[in-house]
């Protein structure tokens, strides 16, 4: 039998970044269908310690955080935005400057995470979709999911029916396979929320 991996990292009291960090973390993780046992095989690190990262009890190396993000699909500089905060602000507020970005404009869309962190029963998201980008295939997901247009026209297929929402509409649906793109010549920002997370 294995022994205990030792961690040299355990802080006695979880601090307001630790905890940040491992809600996001055990969000991610549950977004991608991934148990502890899983994705410590992914990292090469034990359950034990993935479980202290989860719970803000242990702070892991870069290494550690670059093999983590790379596990779950993220860019490791995700789960750095909450450094600039003050404690009393971790879990509560989002700054402009703090968001939290995955996409590039190259690659069509580019979303900013609005939500403090992934530990909540919802996530939102601002959401610029480039023009000319495109979803191409339907995804289908286990989700709630609703957005409000805020500038462009976005184009969305909700169960095979197109709809062409503009400045100041919205929409709302649940576990129905989706699509969407921008075939307008401005770029079109949606604010997104989901339910459960997805990220």
């Amino acid at each position: 039998m294995a022994q205990p991996e030792q961690n040299t990292d355990v802080e006695l009291d979880a601090d307001g970044q630790s905890v940040a960090l491992g809600n996001d973390v055990r969000g991610l993780r549950k977004s991608r269908g991934l148990t502890l046992n899983e994705l410590s095989l992914k990292i090469g690190r034990s359950v034990g310690f993935i479980s202290q990262v989860e719970r803000g009890l242990s702070s892991p190396s870069i290494d550690d955080l670059r093999a983590i993000a790379a596990a779950l699909d993220v860019p490791t500089s995700w789960f750095f935005a909450n450094e600039s905060q003050n404690d009393d602000e971790l879990g509560l507020i989002v700054r402009a400057d703090s968001r939290r970005v995955l996409g590039t404009a190259e690659t069509g869309i580019v979303e900013e995470l609005l939500s403090p962190d992934l530990g909540g029963s919802f996530e939102i998201f601002r959401s610029v979709f480039q023009p000319g980008a495109e979803m191409k295939a339907d995804v289908l997901r286990k989700t709630e999911e609703a957005g409000y247009v805020v500038s462009g026209q976005f184009e969305v297929s909700i169960d095979g029916h197109w709809f062409v929402l503009n400045e100041g509409d919205s929409f709302r649906f649940e576990e129905k396979p989706y699509r969407w793109k921008n075939t307008g010549e401005e770029p079109a920002i949606v604010i997104w929320a989901v339910s459960p997370p997805v990220y």
